[in-house]
């Protein structure tokens, strides 16, 4: 088994776990160099953990995606985190308008007529589409990331199986867990419930962990008066967040999990949330050699 073992995020469902590491594994080992820590990774030393076809019907993996729009934002879960989203994309991107400058709706729409519902969405993808980040995605591939957070959270039978996949790449070997958006959710909750594996390291990167109400009071096992649980088992946990990051719109996990994980911030530029550029900064190389030597 290998010694580090990454977990993908949402919009990586096209991939495989051999395209991920032909992407991913120059960018850890640059960071790692970049870290001068004096540690190598060898491109054998790394595993991609892959869960993304587990949103398509089994042998399926390129087929077309619905027409989706505004429509089909299904109500509560995917409604929220589109509204932080949009949010907090208007809040570091000033070409992305703000939910209250004239001419969009507030969230409220919500709660006053299904055809308020649409506008508000229409006015949210359309801003979102105005963003660095999500600039180039169609509304249905950024309604299908949206679609991929609520089904983890929500349906126990495809949660359960990522937290399998990521399960069946960890090994005696394995010192170094590296998880990216909802991939961190999947790699905290699979080391949870895992208390018999040896000591490793919990490197999160981009992480939504902390968000209240959507991910954080959503987790397996469930927080404690205000306190996530601490993966028993986790040596180290390092949080690498980029305060612009729009997708985990949370930079600090410290105050959800304890004193005892380490928060540290970078700029990954207009690729806020990209995993690449997060693998390649030298805080998350520091981190993975950490847990390496």
């Amino acid at each position: 088994m290998s010694r580090i073992v990454m977990v993908h995020g949402i919009a990586q469902e096209f991939l495989g776990p051999e395209q991920l590491r032909r992407d991913l594994v120059p960018a850890l080992q640059d960071g790692v160099q970049l870290s001068e820590a004096g540690v190598r990774v060898d491109p054998d030393d790394v595993t991609c953990a892959f869960y993304g076809d587990l949103y398509f019907e089994p042998g399926t993996r390129s087929i077309d995606l619905p027409p989706w729009d505004e429509t089909d934002v299904e109500d509560d879960l995917e409604a929220e985190l589109l509204a932080l989203w949009w949010q907090t994309a208007a809040e570091v991107d000033p070409a992305v308008p703000a939910p209250d400058e004239p001419g969009t709706r507030s969230a409220g729409a919500f709660a006053v007529s299904r055809a308020l519902r649409y506008t508000w969405v229409r006015s949210a993808l359309d801003a979102l589409a105005a963003s660095a980040f999500f600039g180039r995605v169609s509304d249905r591939m950024l309604i299908f990331a949206l679609r991929q957070v609520r089904r983890y959270l929500t349906e126990p039978e495809l949660r359960a199986a990522a937290v399998r996949r990521v399960a069946e790449q960890v090994g005696p070997d394995t010192k170094v867990l590296v998880g990216h958006s909802l991939g961190s959710v999947v790699a905290y909750e699979t080391i949870c419930a895992h208390p018999e594996w040896p000591p490793l390291d919990l490197v999160t990167v981009g992480s939504p962990l902390g968000l209240r109400g959507i991910v954080f009071d959503r987790l397996t096992p469930l927080p404690t008066d205000g306190l996530g649980a601490w993966p028993g088992q986790v040596r180290h946990w390092s949080n690498i967040a980029d305060r612009g990051d729009i997708v985990a719109l949370t930079d600090r996990l410290r105050d959800r999990f304890g004193d005892r994980v380490t928060d540290e911030t970078i700029d990954n530029g207009a690729r806020m949330h990209d995993f690449a550029r997060y693998l390649s900064a030298p805080k998350t190389g520091a981190a993975v050699a950490r847990g390496l030597v």
